[in-house]
């Protein structure tokens, strides 16, 4: 299984990106498993930022700082996730990494993400 994560960028405050992780693998379908989005800013531990559950729950999860901002969403078809996200603040500048567990744990090699007018 690999993920490519892809789609970040320098951003002013209040602007929005869109960040994309692409499964790839054989026998291997992004729909059936949790697929989270982590970031990791300069000096701070690496903090888990949403989570979509497989396809048969869809249940998502958000930490509270970007609640409301930031959106996860899958499209199965293209076995990609994706994290939408809007109002950005530069407290939101970190490397994003996507992740997934299938018999072992895969990361994504990370996106920047740059906040700052």
């Amino acid at each position: 299984v690999q993920l490519q994560a892809s789609g970040g960028g320098l951003v002013q405050p209040g602007g929005s990106l869109r960040l994309s992780c692409a499964a790839s693998g054989s026998m291997f379908s992004i729909d059936s498993v949790v697929v989270d989005w982590y970031r990791e800013a300069p000096g701070k531990q690496r903090e888990l930022v949403a989570r979509i559950s497989g396809s048969n729950s869809g249940s998502t999860f958000y930490r509270d700082s970007v609640k409301g901002r930031f959106t996860i969403s899958r499209d199965n078809a293209k076995n990609t996730v994706y994290l939408h996200m809007n109002s950005l603040k530069p407290e939101d500048t970190a490397v994003y990494y996507c992740t997934t567990y299938y018999r072992t744990r895969y990361w994504g090699q990370g996106t920047l993400v740059t906040v700052s007018s």
